[in-house]
């Protein structure tokens, strides 16, 4: 199997029966231990997922430009840590 330039591969059909992924099903795809494990996502969770992701998008959008462009990185490590 080749992967094309745009990363995509054609799962084959007796592969995707047998994990149960349907055509136009959401899957996920995670390394585990140096290999590439793709599986199917229940519909629920996907939509779960899709929700959180959304809720942080907005939540982010809102901190956009709350900043303080001063601050560098060691500034940040150092007000942060061994807050209990």
């Amino acid at each position: 199997m080749r992967v094309s330039e745009k990363g995509q591969v054609t799962i084959p059909k007796h592969v995707r029966e047998q994990a149960g992924i349907r055509p136009n099903s959401d899957v996920m795809i995670r390394l585990e231990g140096g290999r590439v494990i793709i599986e199917p996502v229940d519909g629920a969770e996907s939509r779960s997922m899709r929700d959180r992701m959304e809720r942080f998008l907005k939540e982010l959008d809102k901190l956009e430009g709350t900043g303080d462009p001063t601050l560098g990185a060691e500034d940040v490590m150092r007000e942060t840590r061994d807050r209990t």
